[in-house]
């Protein structure tokens, strides 16, 4: 088994640079996006929650502009920018889980949901708070795995970058 070197000081800083601009800006634009559309439709709370997902892009943009300032300390905003991240995608999360008012569906969608319901032994209205409940919980452990992933991998990568800022 052939072991592989670790990266250049320069390479790793110039993946997390490469990486923080595509997840800062995604999050930032993603997050305009569907805050305004929560706006347009009068969801005040959710709008909220998508500027300040916005935010969290960022903050995470932000670090990213420091480090190519050649000032180190840009590594703990995008470290911070992960659990920012996820506290609001829980706050969304917990707000969606307390509104007790499903989206509207359609009389065919409800026809076709019927069984599914029926076998679970659930009116319609209840099979769709529970397969709303249940997409909303994955939703929050899939971004617990992102998020927490992207903090460890810009905080393992705190040494590198900071020699190769020295350099």
């Amino acid at each position: 088994m052939t072991r592989v070197p670790p990266l250049l000081p320069a390479e790793t800083l110039t993946r997390v640079l490469r990486t923080a601009q595509l997840d800062g800006a995604t999050v930032l634009i993603l997050s305009a996006f569907f805050a305004l559309l929560s706006a347009a439709g009068g969801h005040g709370p959710l709008a909220v929650i998508g500027l300040l997902a916005a935010g969290a892009g960022s903050v995470e943009l932000h670090g990213r502009g420091l480090l190519l300032k050649g000032d180190s300390r840009g590594m703990n905003w995008l470290v911070a920018s992960q659990p920012l991240l996820l506290a609001i995608i829980y706050a969304y999360c917990l707000i969606r889980l307390s509104d007790s008012q499903l989206p509207a569906v359609s009389e065919s969608l409800r026809a076709a949901l019927a069984p599914s319901a029926a076998q679970f032994g659930l009116t319609v209205e209840q099979y769709l708070a529970k397969v709303n409940r249940i997409s909303l919980q994955a939703f929050a452990f899939i971004a617990t795995l992102c998020q927490g992933g992207m903090a460890i991998y810009y905080f393992r990568r705190r040494e590198p970058v900071a020699r190769a800022l020295e350099e």
